[in-house]
């Protein structure tokens, strides 16, 4: 459960006000598309029904222009707030001089009833946004504000850009108990007393007369069961049990159902420096971001989700074979075109604000090897390479065979000129390994992948400090070389501890670690990325540095929200959040540095040698014991709460036990 968190001193009633700092958010989903809730009681960003559609709430890019759906009291109030225990339905409890009130927020989601077990869809409610205003003692006055764009946010688009099925139609507010036909735009004050109860929901005009109060019990119900089912599947049953249970419920938030597909962050143009210029679009799939959400999903025993993921590899990388592309739209789209919205503000003043993102037409040679070594944990788990599966690892290791010696943008997708990235050489080693090893012997790629370890061993040192560099040429670190202990790669033990005290000397600031230093071909600075945080932790652990690893980890937990999201960055002198949020990246490093502590506490470092599959065959293996020792058979008994314990006071419950709420689910 997450902690409920309280505010320290009362909130005013936001009247009026513009940007509000981005940990302040909480994230509530349907695994097509998601909203951010502030503090406040604001829902300042709202993409329905697909992640990278256009908002029908964007008050986050431009608090001037933005539409306004606001709920708060309207006296000063002190406020806790907390997911639902093990959901991503958020519940917020306001406190006044008179008494005390609850807003709990979600977007509808559940199993179709009769479905596989891993098809998650929305349920009866597509593109809808519930708000259900509860009073909890006393009486409090509530403010209710909702005022519809006055302007595009996308602006006059050309006819040339694609306009994705889904895009929503006109969204109405709507009470419960009001009028069938809907509110176009409200403000209105209500009071709440002890037991009164009604529901405010935003959805398609069509939809405005088909969802009495029952309906919305109904939906919360089942959205409940949903997420509590889900969340119960994760092995995970270390010390971090709360942050990896988050973590994962936040990743699979950022999964599109339809397809499988996977979201590096569910926000566009949240700047990674205050007023700056670095604001990019996240909506859509990279596939390392996926390869990496995937190997901490199957860690934690989810994997439909990886099957699903196999399903969007059909559908996107055969289009493009032999060479891949670095992200493809959510849907399979290979054409992300880049645009600026030059009519917006951008959050707090950074501009541009940016829809597409032109790193689709990158060459970053890392993506195959990330892939290759995803597939081999998905097959060590004992799923099967199919066809097309195998025609993808043989596509991208002739591509790596013959282009490893070509520069790229690199990890980092910088956008100056290309170098040779010393990681992109290690995970164009990965590609080859990971195929030979899938698919058997091939010369050309054994004698490939040789060549490729002597360049590293060559011009991919640096010849002073005798570390692994950033690029040949360039003197400095690189913190994605904070992977290679984990690759299985034959490098010498002493290069890789060099290499990690390197990027502690030059990058770390005290427990934040910065990217790189180089010049990237874009202006201004940026945070520290909290991925490379937890790639620090790893690495530490496996040097032996257990006793570091451990603090430092513990540490980090610090630094997420109040409800335990994390951004892409932070500033190392405030612990601002930066960038968009919350962050696939940084999520799923989390869970894999959670278990990789486990599995060091258990086994020691010899649990921590060879590659994820081997890390991940041996946490499934660690698994199994905990089940045979629960239930003495190996079998797995699910403890399932009842929506009696959606309280985070002691408030009326907001919703009939599960047992009746959850028909239709399985």
């Amino acid at each position: 459960m997450s902690t409920p968190h309280k505010s320290a001193e009362p909130l005013a009633a936001p009247s009026r006000r513009s940007y509000v700092p981005i940990r302040d958010y909480a994230l509530i989903g349907d695994c097509h598309g998601a909203a951010l809730v502030a503090l406040d009681g604001g829902i300042d960003w709202w993409c329905p029904e697909r992640f990278d559609t256009e908002p029908v709430l964007w008050r986050l890019l431009d608090a001037e222009k933005g539409p306004i759906f606001e709920i708060f009291p309207e006296d000063d109030a002190e406020m806790e707030r907390a997911y639902l225990p093990d959901t991503n339905i958020l519940r917020t409890v306001w406190t006044t001089r008179s008494g005390r009130v609850a807003v709990t927020d979600f977007l509808p989601v559940g199993r179709a009833p009769a479905a596989a077990a891993d098809d998650y869809v929305t349920l009866s409610a597509p593109g809808w946004l519930v708000r259900i205003v509860e009073g909890v003692a006393g009486r409090v006055a509530i403010r209710v504000r909702y005022r519809p764009a006055g302007a595009s946010f996308e602006g006059a688009a050309p006819a040339d850009v694609p306009k994705y099925e889904g895009r929503s139609e006109t969204r109405v507010l709507y009470i419960s108990d009001g009028p069938p036909e809907g509110l176009l735009a409200a403000e209105e004050t209500i009071e709440f007393s002890d037991g009164e109860e009604r529901a405010f929901v935003l959805a398609p005009a069509s939809a405005a007369s088909t969802a009495p109060a029952d309906e919305i019990r109904r939906l919360l119900g089942i959205t409940y069961a949903f997420w509590k089912e889900w969340c119960g599947r994760c092995w995970y049953h270390g010390p971090y049990g709360g942050a990896v249970r988050r973590s994962a419920l936040t990743l699979k938030l950022l999964t599109f159902a339809p397809t499988g597909a996977i979201v590096a962050a569910p926000t566009t143009s949240l700047p990674e420096e205050p007023g700056g210029t670095r604001n990019w679009d996240y909506r859509f799939s990279w596939l390392r971001d996926s390869a990496f959400v995937l190997q901490a999903l199957a860690a934690l025993g989810y994997s439909g989700e990886a099957r699903r993921y196999c399903e969007f590899l059909r559908l996107c990388c055969v289009q493009t074979l032999p060479g891949l592309q670095i992200l493809y739209g959510i849907r399979g789209e290979k054409e992300l075109r880049e645009r600026r919205l030059d009519h917006l503000n951008g959050y707090d003043g950074s501009r541009p604000v940016r829809i597409g993102n032109a790193a689709y037409r990158q060459k970053q040679a890392d993506i195959y090897g990330e892939l290759a070594d995803w597939a081999l944990l998905y097959h060590a788990l004992g799923e099967p390479l199919d066809a097309t599966l195998k025609q993808i690892l043989r596509g991208a290791a002739d591509y790596i065979a013959v282009h490893w010696r070509e520069p790229d943008q690199g990890i980092w997708e910088m956008r100056g000129e290309p170098r040779h990235h010393v990681h992109g050489k290690l995970m164009s080693w990965v590609a080859l390994d990971r195929a030979i090893r899938l698919l058997g012997p091939n010369p050309a790629w054994e004698t490939e992948r040789e060549a490729v370890l002597q360049a590293v061993l060559g011009p991919g040192i640096d010849p002073d400090g005798g570390y692994l560099r950033q690029a040949f040429g360039h003197r400095e670190p690189d913190a994605a070389l904070l992977l290679a202990p984990l690759l299985d790669l034959p490098l010498p033990p002493d290069l890789l501890a060099r290499t990690v005290d390197a990027v502690e000397r030059r990058l770390r600031e005290g427990d934040y670690v910065r990217r790189y230093r180089t010049p990237d071909g874009l202006p201004g600075g940026e945070g520290a990325f909290l991925i490379c945080s937890f790639w620090l932790v790893d690495a530490l652990l496996e040097l032996g540095r257990a006793a570091e690893a451990r603090s430092l980890f513990e540490s980090l937990l610090t630094k997420g929200n109040d409800l335990g999201l994390y951004a892409e960055e932070v500033c190392p002198h405030d612990g601002a959040f930066l960038g968009n949020f919350p962050q696939a990246f940084t999520h799923l490093a989390l869970i894999n540095s959670a278990i990789h502590l486990q599995l060091y506490e258990n086994k020691g470092v010899e649990a921590l040698a060879g590659t994820h599959a081997d890390r991940a065959k041996r946490t499934a293996v660690a698994r199994e014991a905990i089940w045979q020792d629960i239930n003495g058979d190996g079998s797995r008994t699910n403890s399932r709460s009842s929506v009696l314990d959606l309280k985070l006071t002691s408030s009326p419950q907001p919703g009939r036990p599960e047992t009746e709420t959850q028909r239709g689910c399985p």
